[in-house]
């Protein structure tokens, strides 16, 4: 076969998937939930029930806060939850204790305003483990009230 057949070929075959496919992809982008930030700016966890919100304190201390269907916080139950931030291969490890129906760190984030964060959270009861891992960038977002770790934005 020529090769100029082929190239015309794969470009026609390119064209008519792209065709077909961009009307879902369009679709699909508009059935996604719309992200959200939790009611005190913090990024909210919603890979359990109830869902948290992960909150960076000025001090840079974590606080982590159950929230109900409404937003509301609520008393966080039946749950034990660690942080590791920073560098992977020194992580800090941050630690709760309970403090007006929330989780407070003991200690303070790493220096630097941009590194990778895991949370664990795991069920007292000994179910799995669930891990919530994400770039924890504290610069403000120039398009909406948050900071970037909680960002609202398709950016």
């Amino acid at each position: 076969m020529n090769p100029k057949t082929i190239k015309s070929a794969l470009l026609k075959i390119t064209a008519l998937v792209a065709m077909t496919l961009g009307p879902l992809g369009a679709q699909n982008a508009e059935a996604a939930p719309k992200k959200q930030a939790g009611p005190n700016g913090g990024r909210l966890i919603v890979a359990v029930d109830p869902k948290l919100e992960f909150l960076v304190s000025k001090d840079r201390k974590v606080q982590i806060t159950a929230l109900d269907a409404e937003q509301k916080p609520m008393p966080l139950k039946g749950y034990t939850v660690s942080v590791a931030a920073g560098d992977r291969s020194k992580p800090t490890k941050l630690e709760f204790t309970e403090s007006d129906g929330k989780l407070v760190s003991s200690g303070t984030l790493p220096d630097g305003n941009d590194f990778p964060v895991s949370v664990a959270i795991k069920p007292v009861s000994g179910g799995k483990t669930v891990y919530e891992k994400f770039q924890l960038n504290l610069s403000n977002c120039s398009s909406c009230k948050y900071q970037e770790y909680a960002c609202v934005c398709d950016h």
